[in-house]
């Protein structure tokens, strides 16, 4: 009987295990930055953001390819209306008709000049109910054209300005892609040092306790002063606040992690932080070049530039002379029969020409024009400044990055000596040959000193991931980051939707 209760327990036991590894995730750095890459709030808006940028630039490149457009505007009139006769008397006449027309048009934007051109074919049925009449209308063919002589041409200033806005999308989703891997980065070594400090307040309560327990033993033989005996007593309480605070921390941090990973399973999650670190020097003229390159902020910088212009432009053609020219060339022909209506068509033109020229606008026009102008050299200026501050920083973070490497072997070996340390100053007091003090002290600098290795870690690939960012370049493979397979799987996403 007793067997079999054991056997139970141990079934028991086991299924709680296998339950427990069931529920509990190990993510390294890597793992945690490729989780966030596909699934966490930022990239999901950085792939929309993108989608938005795709269609506007197809949208864009539509504008220059020909349009084939069908219309039809039927209408039936069934009323009195005042109708002016040939004398030149107005009456009321009783209208009974029913009107339909089709009109097949081609039209092509030409970019150089602004304009529109178009053939168009059409024709038109009007049916008279009153006295059960039939006639046709067609044009066999019509070639126009219209221009706006002096106008603001938005076809030739888009033609610079949006493949820009579009190759600057393509590189703000990738840099968007490395500042998730930074945030992933932020959000792992924060659950890490959570984590770290949890085993640092369990290991510290446990020695802690133990303390306590040998310091009851040596009280009571007298060996130690009462003073020492309580402090060991607070020593023991604080590790014991210090845990829950820790596992209280570690719940938070978890939580954060697992949110911004998408992971809607209440898994515990365990993270695996490597010692390893790539020995990386960067050369910072190369870096600055690649940046210039490949920095997405780098387009921003010229397509504001472009887009000033574009308003001074803008605001000189609403200012000035404007004139609008529109030509029509074609056949016609009436008949009582559809067949009728295309035979031995007559030759058409329409020539229109609006002239509008401002006389006494009290100083608008040119106001326009001075505000555009002042908004342009502005923008002008705020362009150097930004690119000036883009360069110190990529000069900063550089700096700062060829020196974290060496920072995170430092912190490494002092962790290790801060650990060793306190061991010694543990046995140290067991054997009565060190005091609490000095005992509390090198607790307090192991615990510190792991902190701050956990923290050089951070600052390390945040700075790596950051650099990335701003240059958008893999300095491990020494290649440029282009993510093509990402642009390729948003955009097939799209083509599937």
């Amino acid at each position: 009987m007793y067997k079999n209760i054991l056997l139970s327990l141990i079934a028991c036991g086991s299924l709680v295990t296998a339950t427990a590894q069931e529920h509990t995730m190990e993510l390294t750095l890597g793992q945690t930055i490729e989780r966030a890459r596909r699934q966490s709030p930022d990239a999901q808006t950085a792939q929309h953001s993108f989608r938005s940028a795709y269609w506007n630039y197809k949208y864009y490149k539509a504008n220059y390819l020909p349009a084939l457009k069908l219309t039809s505007d039927p209408y039936l009139n069934r009323a009195i209306n005042k109708v002016t006769m040939g004398d030149g008397s107005v009456k009321f006449v009783e209208q009974n008709l029913l009107s339909t027309d089709l009109t097949l048009s081609l039209t092509q934007n030409i970019p150089w000049t602004g304009g529109t051109l178009f053939v168009e074919t059409s024709a038109q049925r009007l049916d008279l109910f009153s006295d059960h009449s039939t006639s046709w209308q067609t044009s066999p063919i019509n070639v126009g054209y219209s221009q706006s002589l002096f106008g603001y041409n938005s076809l030739k200033w888009n033609r610079r300005i949006e493949p820009l806005r579009y190759r600057e999308a393509k590189k703000t989703y990738v840099e968007t892609l490395e500042l998730v891997a930074a945030n992933a980065t932020q959000k792992f070594f924060a659950l890490a040092t959570a984590q770290s400090n949890y085993e640092i307040a369990s290991t510290n309560y446990a020695n802690a306790d133990t303390l306590y327990t040998y310091a009851q033993g040596r009280y009571n033989i007298g060996t130690i002063t009462e003073n020492e005996m309580l402090q060991l007593e607070l020593n023991k309480l604080t590790e014991e606040t210090n845990r829950m605070n820790a596992h209280i921390e570690v719940e938070n941090c978890m939580q954060e992690l697992r949110s911004y990973l998408g992971i809607q399973e209440d898994v515990l999650i365990k993270v695996d932080v490597s010692d390893h670190v790539p020995n990386l020097q960067i050369d910072l003229n190369a870096a600055l070049i690649t940046a210039r390159q490949n920095s997405p902020d780098i387009l921003n910088m010229q397509r504001r530039k472009l887009e000033s212009e574009s308003k001074v432009a803008n605001a000189r053609a609403n200012a000035g002379l404007k004139a609008d020219l529109y030509l029509r060339f074609g056949l016609t022909q009436t008949g009582d029969k559809l067949k009728d209506a295309y035979h031995n068509p007559l030759d058409q033109q329409y020539v229109t020409l609006g002239i509008s020229l401002p006389i006494l606008d009290w100083g608008r026009g040119k106001g326009q024009i001075r505000v555009a102008r002042s908004n342009r050299d502005l923008t002008y200026t705020q362009v150097e400044q930004d690119k000036t501050d883009f360069e110190l920083n990529v000069r900063k973070l550089v700096k700062q990055f060829n020196l974290q490497s060496q920072r995170v072997h430092i912190a490494a070996r002092t962790d290790e000596t801060a650990q060793r340390r306190a061991d010694v100053a543990r046995r140290l007091y067991i054997l009565g040959k060190s005091t609490v003090l000095d005992l509390n002290a090198s607790i307090s600098e192991k615990d510190a000193a792991r902190r701050n290795y956990i923290t050089a870690l951070y600052n390390y690939w945040s700075l790596y991931y950051t650099l990335r960012s701003l240059t958008l370049y893999d300095f491990e493979k020494d290649a440029p980051l282009t993510e093509t397979e990402r642009i390729e799987e948003v955009m097939d996403e799209m083509i599937k939707k």
